[in-house]
């Protein structure tokens, strides 16, 4: 009997398809098998594709491709329909790809067979039959959630995870692990289903050892093993090694990720698997959504360990204690990327025994402005630690940064232009002992002191322009002055505008949150950073349609108090130069916010009016600037008392501006008392003109060098008293005194603002 005899006896037909010439040979039950004439021939690809159901063929092309890569069998169900699309039969292939010497993948031939299989009802419609049923759904929705888990596994154990909880519909192993390839030696990435140690035999084995992993490293092809007697006769030298798990049927496929072999996946089942096509099928998608998430972890897990690297060399923590004050600080770098930025902090002892604090922003969020920034805070803290004055500081990093970014060569394939760039910093030297703070600013936000009793203002400050703007700039430096329990907050500009807000905007969502009494540090740089990036955050966004998210950085500073005083008092000082007239309504703005509690509004408006009034006499009728302190004191909730002190300052000696008043009985002084409504005098400030008030403090300015100030001051101070807190307040009284401050001994450096300003002579009280 022959061979086609018996095959057809057994509705089993042989074909030949031929991929390089189009072409398919067919016996006569083979052509019967697919609705042609039952006689053997030679048909055209188009005339035997019509005969298969579209879905059917899109998997058999599929699966015939993978076999051609892995050079197996190829088999696969087919729904076999007429001119109309009814469904004749299903018959199985089971064919073997032949691929030409030249290895050409594309010009394979397919021998095979065709077998009749009884499980569709001739006549029926091909949505009906049982080839796209249940299995063939499973399969789809466990790779579909099985590529969506892998996709958000963010580190290399995340993955492994993923891949030990994989239930793959039919045949789930109970076994896997991941190879890895250093060098030309196999090593274990993570493993599941095998017990600690277990593990070992396999964890630095050569890539040339007879083992199917290592083969599948170095060939690039899937090993499948569906029985113990295959993987026995295959591997003989490691199959000792593998009985040991007691495991029936293996698969190890390469993991490949674009185009390069990173490893091998081994997935061991307790059952038999025959590994027919579907389930390889199963097992390559996988492997390959596999390799992607592994290189992806990978990938990521490497910037991670590069910015935490940044970060740990770059943002030192703090130094050692600073004697009588508490420090806190706070690094958030933005959401992405690297997690770096060009925002930093630094405290540096310094040679005079004093402290150091800086805080700056370099413009971009990016890995040069990490750099900068690290080179930027290495030369800040060189020049402060030689002893330099803050200004001197801030110019000698201006000039660094300069030609640091105008030599800067972008890097050959950049698409972005090398422009030079720039960085905003506050320098403060701070003296622990007299609990001052001598500020530079280089375009930085101003810092915010919290007097303590709770009430947080925006303390001015003079300043220049940003680093690496221009080699030459001048930096002033602000002497500020904190009392025992106040505090001190220095930021970046992500901290205020974070969320679409300005600078104004983000103030005001600040501000809550610095006024809430809070007696650790700690909790106070946490809860402003939970204002911008917490869950409240989302319900105070900003006018602004710009959202980004920007780095920060928060450095606080607080003086302690032995013991608190009953009534502390809230004080401020501003210098406004004789060059600078505008800085009169930053004093005005100063007192608004220091009086933002009170409960009369017309009593913050004379405030506001003498502040104005006092501060544009002495710029007009003196030529030296004007010194502006101001205080408020009294119990709350009962009568308060602000005071407000114009002085001429004095900018000789090396410790900056000194306050210099009249003494008391000097001719010339202020005569008499300014009453709301007083119409005495020009302006409304009760004087009686130029002439004589230069006549009783001098005209000229201090010689350069001179040690002895010649300007004396214009004699004023205004008091306002009033209620706060519930109740009718009581109306306000603006009173002139005299003798608001000491004079300043000559050489001495700038004299704190101490408790209330004395009077001398007789004194009429206002309506109290």
């Amino acid at each position: 009997m022959r061979t086609e005899d018996v095959l057809a006896a057994i509705a089993t037909g042989l074909w030949r398809w031929d991929n390089a010439a189009g072409t398919v040979t067919l016996d006569a039950e083979a052509a019967r098998l697919l609705g042609l004439p039952p006689e053997p021939g030679v048909y055209r690809e188009a005339a035997v594709r019509s005969r298969f159901h579209p879905v059917d063929w899109n998997e058999i092309y599929g699966v015939v491709n993978l076999a051609v890569t892995e050079g197996t069998l190829a088999e696969a169900r087919l729904r076999i329909v007429d001119e109309r699309g009814q469904v004749l039969r299903t018959v199985r292939s089971r064919s073997k790809p032949v691929v030409p010497a030249d290895g050409d993948t594309e010009s394979y031939v397919l021998i095979g067979t065709l077998q009749e299989v009884a499980e569709p009802q001739p006549g029926s419609s091909a949505a009906d039959t049982p080839i796209t049923g249940d299995w063939r759904r499973s399969r789809e929705a466990f790779l579909l959630d099985a590529g969506r888990a892998l996709a958000e596994a963010r580190s290399t154990e995340e993955v492994l995870r993923v891949a030990a909880s994989l239930s793959m519909p039919g045949f789930s192993p109970d076994g896997l692990a991941v190879f890895g390839v250093a060098g030309e030696r196999l090593t274990i990435i993570g493993h599941h289903g095998q017990s600690a140690g277990e593990e070992d035999p396999f964890t630095d084995m050569p890539l040339d050892t007879d083992y199917p992993a290592a083969e599948a490293v170095r060939t690039g092809r899937a090993i499948y093993l569906p029985s113990p007697e295959e993987y026995r006769r295959r591997y003989p030298a490691t199959w000792p090694l593998a009985r040991r798990f007691g495991r029936r049927s293996w698969a190890y496929l390469p993991l490949v990720s674009s185009g390069r072999t990173m490893g091998a996946w081994m997935a061991g089942f307790q059952h038999p698997v025959r590994f027919s096509p579907d389930e390889r099928a199963v097992l390559s998608t996988v492997a390959r959504m596999l390799a992607q998430a592994l290189a992806r972890a990978g990938v990521a897990e490497t910037e991670r360990e590069l910015s935490l690297g940044l970060q740990r060399s770059m943002m030192p923590t703090l130094g050692p204690d600073i004697p009588g004050m508490t420090v806190a600080a706070r690094y958030v770098p933005t959401g992405g990327g690297l997690q770096v930025g060009g925002d930093w902090y630094d405290m540096i002892p310094l040679p005079n025994g004093r402290i150091a604090l800086i805080i700056g922003d370099v413009q971009g969020h990016d890995v040069r402005a990490a750099g900068l920034m690290g080179q930027l805070r290495i030369a800040l803290r060189a020049y402060a630690s030689e002893g330099h004055r803050p200004d001197a500081v801030l110019s000698r990093a201006s000039r660094f940064l300069s030609g640091l970014t105008d030599g800067y060569e972008g890097v050959a394939g950049d698409d972005e232009p090398a422009a030079p760039r720039f960085a905003t910093c506050l320098y403060a030297e701070v003296d622990p002992d007299a609990g001052t703070l001598d500020i530079a600013r280089a375009g930085h936000p101003d810092p915010v002191v919290v007097s303590a009793d709770g009430t947080a203002v925006i303390r001015q400050t003079a300043g220049g322009l940003p680093l690496g703007i221009e080699t030459d700039s001048d930096y002033p430096t602000t002497r500020v002055v904190l009392e025992p329990g106040e505090t001190i907050m220095l930021c970046t500009d992500g901290l205020i505008e974070t969320g679409g807000h300005d600078m104004a905007t983000g103030w005001t969502r600040l501000r809550p949150v610095l006024e809430e009494p809070r007696e650790d540090l700690e909790e106070l740089a946490d809860a402003l950073v939970q204002a911008v990036h917490g869950p409240t955050s989302h319900y105070t966004t900003g006018p602004l349609a710009d959202r980004r998210e920007d780095d920060i950085a928060v450095l606080v500073l607080r003086r302690e108090s032995g013991r608190a005083p009953e009534t502390p008092a809230r004080r401020s000082v501003l210098t406004i130069a004789q060059a600078e007239p505008e800085r009169i309504s930053v004093g005005r703005q100063l007192v608004r916010e220091l009086l933002h509690d009170w409960k009369d509004p017309e009593q913050v408006d004379s405030a506001v009016l003498m502040v104005s009034e006092m501060a544009t006499n002495v710029l007009v009728h003196t030529d030296g600037d004007a010194l502006m302190a101001a205080e408020v004191s009294g119990e709350r909730g009962e009568r308060r008392r602000l005071r407000l002190l114009p002085v001429l300052a004095d900018r000789t000696g090396p410790g900056g501006l000194r306050g210099r008043a009249a003494r008391p009985g000097r001719s010339g002084g202020a005569a008499g008392r300014l009453r709301r409504g007083d119409r005495r005098g020009r302006g409304g400030a009760g004087l009686r003109g130029r002439r004589g008030l230069r006549a009783a403090h001098g005209r000229g300015r201090a010689r350069p060098g001179a040690t002895a100030p010649a300007h004396r001051a214009a004699g004023l101070t205004g008091r306002l008293r009033g209620r706060r807190g519930p109740g009718r307040p009581l109306p306000g009284t603006l009173e002139p005194l005299r003798a608001p401050l000491s004079p300043a001994r000559p050489g001495s450096r700038a004299a704190p603002l101490r408790s209330g300003p004395r009077r001398s002579g007789p004194r009429r009280s206002g309506p109290q």
